[in-house]
């Protein structure tokens, strides 16, 4: 399916600044629209239903899953993760950009539905760094923060399989390479030819045909 709005797929292991770097950059850019995705977990802190997650029972997730609700769903750390194909579908063909901030295995799932969309994977300088920013958010135990070290091995073990990847080795510099990489895919050919189409026609422009280059 080629919708006129572009889709951004943020992954990372946890701790290394995903979701700071998502809010900052939709804080930024009003052309940008998260998905929020449905999840078993309990709210953290002062998260909201509908706003950061929708909160869900398992077994009210479970049921959504048997109803093909979900484009990807995975379990995390213990909790179950989905995006709604129907509210993301909806908003990319009204040509809103989309960005889901979800793990790898969802990630796969949504290359495998839409191969145009851009994978974007966030690295910590170093496990070492990773460890510490766990501990200094203060939001888990000890034993969750050595499950969280080892499943983040299994998790950039996958950071090939992405177009582009960030080391969030100092916060603004990481945003900055994040806000680049979205004007760099909205500028790219085919996504203009979706969102222009008939500028490419009043001009006459095959965008099929590559320009021959010296």
């Amino acid at each position: 399916m080629d919708f006129p709005g572009n889709l951004f797929v943020v992954a990372a292991p946890s701790g290394a600044g995903k979701s700071s770097l998502v809010g900052e950059l939709l804080s930024r850019d009003p052309g940008l629209r998260l998905s929020v995705s449905t999840t078993t977990r309990a709210p953290r802190g002062q998260e909201e239903d509908g706003r950061e997650y929708c909160f869900v029972s398992r077994s009210e997730f479970e049921r959504r899953v048997r109803d093909g609700e979900f484009l990807e769903w995975a379990e995390v750390h213990g909790n179950l993760y989905g995006t709604s194909r129907a509210w993301l579908e909806h908003r990319m063909a009204e040509g809103v950009d989309v960005l889901l901030e979800i793990d790898w295995q969802g990630a796969s799932q949504v290359r495998r539905h839409f191969s145009n969309s851009v994978g974007i994977f966030i690295l910590p300088p170093s496990y070492e760094e990773l460890e510490a920013r766990l501990r200094r958010r203060g939001e888990d135990s000890d034993a969750s923060i050595v499950r969280r070290l080892a499943e983040a091995r299994v998790e950039i073990a996958q950071a090939p399989n992405f177009d582009f990847i960030i080391v969030n080795r100092h916060f603004h510099e990481a945003l900055r390479e994040l806000e680049s990489i979205v004007v760099s895919q909205r500028l790219r050919l085919a996504a203009q030819r979706r969102v222009h189409p008939e500028v490419f026609e009043a001009l006459g422009i095959d965008a099929a045909a590559p320009a021959q280059r010296n």
